[in-house]
């Protein structure tokens, strides 16, 4: 066994997988390091669900092979893999107790009584759920069921843990604070973690690194910076983050014709009342609120731009100057160059 592979958390190498005729899964490829927590992002249908079962053994790849810290556990079951998944729907039986959900997989491995005890207290007092030790699911909130779900994944102590959609039946406040309770619980005990989303910004804010899939690949593996900042395809490009696109050339801060697409992000698009090096006769043409910044469309002589401002924010109808610092171009559907001025 290599060093590599020791320090590995997670290695899935050229998995394959057909469901009904269809293929869902094509030569994917990925390494999660010890320790790390990682995104599979990516609309539905890309075949990040599918991914998550075939690492936690509820389905079987056609082709390929899952590592788990280096060992092979390609044709393991589930409950023979150091790993232990929270579902979607949290999965939590409700006529029994949050002490009982959280025993049951201990339960049924035939842990003693004292041992189940002790680990199930040890796990609700990290997730500051002790007062809910006698509490049945339906009455505990949306959000402190998650954490039962997540407490019954954790008591397992398993090397690696797996979350599928895990936030998405919590309302968009609730769902905030509970992938920062993740995050934080994630890194104190630096368990190596694979989360499956379709939310850009939970993937974003929560993971060390991202998978964007498309069609049962991964177009791009990299930190939640670098996705923004050098999106390798025109697909990530517009998958995250907001994209103004175009088709054309950009010279001299100047949309030109060509035959490149063009995507500049609205952060990146600079406006004043005053002239400015490189900019170009603008108008507002519309101002939208976005809470801490607004969305302003500007007209110019070569394209219409959105431009996300914070402050200084103009009224409909100014004049001024606009300036793009940064273009990303894409030939093929792949970075060809980025031009930054």
């Amino acid at each position: 066994m290599t060093t590599f592979e020791q320090e590995s958390g997670l290695q899935l190498v050229e998995l394959n997988k057909v469901l009904g005729g269809r293929v869902i899964i094509e030569n994917l490829n990925l390494t999660v390091k010890k320790g790390e927590m990682v995104s599979l992002l990516g609309p539905s249908g890309c075949g990040k669900t599918t991914t998550l079962r075939i690492i936690s053994g509820f389905l079987f790849p056609d082709s390929g092979k899952v590592l788990l810290e280096g060992k092979d556990v390609t044709a393991v079951g589930p409950e023979k893999r150091p790993s232990a998944m929270v579902f979607q729907n949290y999965a939590l039986w409700p006529h029994m107790t949050v002490f009982k959900n959280v025993a049951y997989p201990l339960k049924i491995r035939k842990f003693n009584k004292q041992a189940i005890e002790k680990r199930v207290h040890d796990v609700l007092d990290i997730l500051n759920l002790m007062h809910h030790v006698n509490s049945r699911p339906s009455q505990i909130s949306g959000g402190e069921q998650q954490r039962v779900a997540l407490a019954r994944a954790l008591v397992q102590e398993p090397h690696i843990l797996l979350l599928d959609e895990p936030l998405s039946n919590l309302d968009a406040k609730l769902r905030i604070k509970v992938r920062e309770d993740i995050r934080e619980l994630q890194r104190r005990l630096a368990i190596t973690t694979v989360i499956v989303t379709h939310d850009q910004d939970e993937a974003l804010s929560i993971s060390d690194r991202v998978a964007v899939m498309k069609s049962g690949r991964i177009e791009q593996f990299s930190t939640p910076q670098e996705l923004y900042d050098a999106p390798i395809t025109e697909y990530v490009a517009n998958f995250i983050g907001s994209l103004n696109s175009f088709t054309g050339d950009f010279v001299d801060g100047r949309l030109t014709p060509g035959e490149f697409t063009v995507g500049i992000r609205p952060e990146d698009v600079k406006f004043s009342v005053k002239s400015m090096v490189g900019g170009i006769q603008s108008k507002v043409e519309q101002i939208v609120p976005r809470g801490h910044f607004h969305e302003v469309y500007l007209g110019r002589a070569d394209m219409r731009l959105r431009a996300f401002l914070a402050s200084d924010v103009p009224e409909v109808g100014t004049e001024g100057y606009s300036k793009v610092t940064k273009a990303l171009l894409y030939q093929k559907g792949n970075l060809f160059k980025i031009v930054e001025q």
